[in-house]
This record gives C-alpha cells, structure tokens and sequence, in this order.
C-alpha cells in the first residue's frame, strides 16, 4: 500500500490536483482512503479478537442479541452513515461543477470522434484537434457531445468527467489554478482506437492567453 501510494503524482492522477473542482475530488477520495482504512483495521482487530478467545457456552437469548447488534451496527448503521457522510461532501463538490453564466466565463465546443477531439472556441470562431487553450483561475465551461458513439471527456488533474453522447449536449465546468499542460483521455471504451484517444489542455496566464488568442484569430498558430 505504501509503495501504490508513491504514484499519488503524474499527468493522469487525481490526487495531483491543479483547479478547485480536482481539488474537492481528491479530498473526498482521501476522506473515503482513510475512512476505508479505519474500517479494514478496525475488522482484522475483530477477527484477531474472535480468532483468540476462548470457546465458552453462551446462552441462545445472548447470541441472538449479539447478532442483532452486528445487523444493526454493522449491517445497517455503518453503512448508512457512510453514505450519508459521503453525499454531504459529495453532492457540494458535484454542484460546483455544475455549468454557469457570468462575463468571465469561457465557452468552448467539444465535439468527440472516432478517435480525436474537435475543438471549437465559438468567440473566436477557430476550430483545433486534440488541443485546448485556456487562461488560468477562469471557469470553463465545455458544451461536449459526440459524433457518432459514447465517448468520456477527462482531465484528471482539473477535475471530474463527463460523457459525450451523441444528440445530446454535457457541459461540464473545469478550471486551473496553475499554468502548464493537463492531459485528457476518453474514459469510455469506444473502439478499437480508444486507448490513443488523448488531447491536452494548455493553462495560459492572462497575459500570454491573450497573446494566444491573438495569434490565432491572424492565423499563424504555432
């Protein structure tokens, strides 16, 4: 366990987040990790425990409350308060990803193919594969669909992912915190091309975003 927790860091991790919404992801799944743990001591503890004691008589009233405790406690009450600790966190973070309205707000169209990522930035009126370029601490919010089957739009390290279906529109909201290049994969299975269907996002300051957008409305794109 210590040694898988040692590739916690990579372009496809989750638990390296660089924007808000991987950030939420990564406490949940290190909130879930370490809850997980408890839980898996907190049994083998038990079963050393049963393992060791001594074989005694023990009345039929008495085993039949034990067992109904174990139903209550551990059959119902411990799951059911792990679920409830888990949708209180859970659905806030969901919600932030949720897509909104405002003047800062940039909009890009991603439309999925067998296999690559068309791109179109509707302000600019550009179109770019396998490519994205945004300016960093600035929400996004990615209107995907798809061409012809069920692809997953995914950038680990910015936050959760979404499907792209065809004859329907997802939006999902990401944003960086940090400049640099994200990588993306589609996470669902759709062919036999799908393992090489990657692209990469490209976090801008304002500064050097704008020198970008600049760039390519003239039509000399690097």
């Amino acid at each position: 366990m210590i040694l898988s927790l040692t590739a916690c860091s990579g372009p496809y991790s989750t638990l390296d987040p660089a924007g808000p919404h991987a950030q939420s992801v990564a406490y949940i799944w290190w909130g879930m990790f370490w809850f997980g743990t408890f839980v898996t001591i907190f049994m083998t503890l038990l079963w050393w425990h049963a393992m060791r004691r001594n074989g005694t008589d023990t009345p039929d009233n008495e085993v039949q409350g034990k067992q109904n405790s174990w139903v209550i406690w551990g059959g119902i009450a411990l799951p059911v308060g792990a679920i409830t600790l888990l949708l209180a966190f859970g659905i806030p973070a969901g919600h932030r990803m949720l897509p909104f309205d405002g003047d800062d707000v940039v909009h890009i169209e991603v439309t999925s193919h067998q296999w690559f990522w068309q791109v179109y930035y509707p302000d600019l009126d550009i179109t770019l594969i396998d490519e994205i370029h945004i300016p960093v601490d600035t929400p996004i919010n990615f209107h995907i669909r798809s061409d012809d089957v069920i692809h997953s739009f995914w950038v680990p390290r910015l936050g959760g992912k979404v499907d792209a279906i065809p004859g329907s529109t997802n939006v999902l909201r990401l944003q960086a915190s940090e400049t640099g290049r994200f990588e993306g994969q589609c996470a669902e299975y759709c062919g036999v091309g799908h393992a090489h269907m990657d692209f990469a996002i490209h976090a801008h300051s304002a500064d050097d975003f704008a020198s970008w957008q600049e760039t390519v409305v003239q039509g000399d794109r690097p």
